[in-house]
């Protein structure tokens, strides 16, 4: 069995496993595949699901894959993450 790879990931500046596979084709998807680790991405999807439903996207539809890859480029290599303006934290 092979060791982990690891890289040192851009969101939360630490040497972490990396990805096992990139998330999606092409440049981006190759550059996240250097530069975030699994823990970070998993912290990404939560994000991306909150807007998902926030925006109630349809994950069939092309605009959401754009949607998808804006959101990825932001939170990792942008200024972070944007809430959505209508966003409402749950209260606990």
């Amino acid at each position: 069995m092979t060791e982990p790879r690891t890289v040192h990931c851009i969101k939360l500046h630490r040497d972490l496993p990396g990805l096992d596979r990139l998330p999606i084709p092409g440049e981006l998807g190759e550059k996240i595949y250097q530069n975030v680790s699994k823990q970070a991405f998993k912290m990404f999807a939560e994000h991306f699901k909150m807007i998902v439903n926030e925006y109630r996207l349809d994950l069939s539809s092309p605009a959401t894959d754009k949607v998808y890859e804006e959101q990825l480029r932001e939170y990792f290599f942008g200024e972070g993450i944007k809430l959505p303006d209508e966003y409402v934290p749950p209260v606990e």
